[in-house]
């Protein structure tokens, strides 16, 4: 307990100092993040994360994460970066090549700084292609710890994503859930493994009385939306035996808070691993739900079947 009660302290000071720096300069990026469902600590840190960021800054960004523990991963392109010389590395070499439009904000921020998940963008000068990303986090003694992220390589362009991506049998599988442990408060476990449960045994009714009245479901990777809970309940029964994260899949790991965060799932198909976020009322009911996987790994016909499904009969 004294730890944890640490590093929040710790995370709130760094944040909201180096947040307050930024504030007496340019914004860097467009300030659009919903931080409705995210703790102040949690929003300030990532408020300087993204402007060290977006200024190009790795000797800020840098060492925001954990020196001694940390895990970075791109799950959709699976470059995987073990330690923190490796992450500073990479930084270091190519932030500064980057030019000065290149941007990468916010645009969801949900969790604590025990665990959060964030919706973010970087723009195309980064890295070639636009690119909206979920991205799953841990930290430790108040600093990063662990960073996955999840996005589709159609949006970002497939045949680039392709050529980027690595070889199968290089793919990661050692994600450091285990180094890293299970952060995401009580509620958000149990609301994720529910969820998740509902959606493997393609149980529709169940996953539905999970979500308010009024609820929104997003994939990202479909470029579908629902709105409503008797909607979204329909649209599982049509689509639960076919999504990715649907019959077969189960959950790598939870972050976030009572508020909101998510869960990393893996699934037996051609699509194998993604993310799906969560937002809780203070009822526990979701309120909004986003989910993104790489959609270049389907293929053009069995991705058309899954987005005919979203047309009511």
């Amino acid at each position: 307990m004294k730890r944890i009660l640490l590093g929040t302290i710790a995370a709130l000071a760094v944040g909201a100092a180096l947040a307050g720096s930024a504030v007496a300069q340019t914004p860097a990026y467009p300030d659009v993040a919903d931080v409705s469902h995210a703790t102040p600590a949690a929003a300030a840190y990532f408020k300087a994360y993204f402007t060290a960021k977006s200024r190009h800054d790795p000797k800020t960004m840098v060492p925001l994460f954990n020196k001694d523990q940390v895990t970075y991963i791109d799950a959709t392109l699976g470059w995987p970066f073990y330690n923190y010389k490796a992450l500073d590395d990479l930084f270091t070499t190519y932030m500064p090549k980057w030019p000065a439009s290149g941007k990468s904000y916010p645009t969801w921020i949900m969790g604590d700084t025990h665990s959060a998940l964030v919706g973010f963008t970087d723009t195309p000068e980064l890295f070639g292609g636009e690119i909206r990303i979920l991205a799953a986090l841990d930290f430790k003694d108040g600093k990063i710890t662990r960073w996955v992220d999840y996005w589709d390589g159609r949006s970002f362009g497939a045949p680039l994503a392709a050529k980027m991506r690595a070889p199968a049998d290089k793919f990661p599988t050692e994600f450091s859930v285990k180094v890293t442990g299970e952060n995401a408060s009580a509620k958000m476990q149990e609301t994720a493994h529910k969820l998740a449960a509902a959606f493997a045994g393609a149980n529709a009714t169940a996953a539905a009385a999970m979500f308010s009245n009024d609820a929104i479901y997003e994939d990202m990777a479909l470029r579908v939306r629902v709105a409503g809970q008797a909607a979204i309940g329909r649209y599982l029964g049509r689509t639960l035996a076919k999504l990715p994260y649907g019959v077969g899949s189960s959950v790598r790991h939870v972050v976030g808070s009572d508020q909101g965060g998510g869960y990393e799932w893996t699934a037996p198909g051609t699509v194998q691993r993604g993310i799906t976020a969560i937002e809780l009322d203070p009822d526990g009911k979701i309120v909004k739900l986003m989910a993104t996987w790489d959609n270049a790994m389907m293929s053009d016909a069995d991705l058309k079947n899954l987005v005919l499904l979203s047309i009511e009969q």
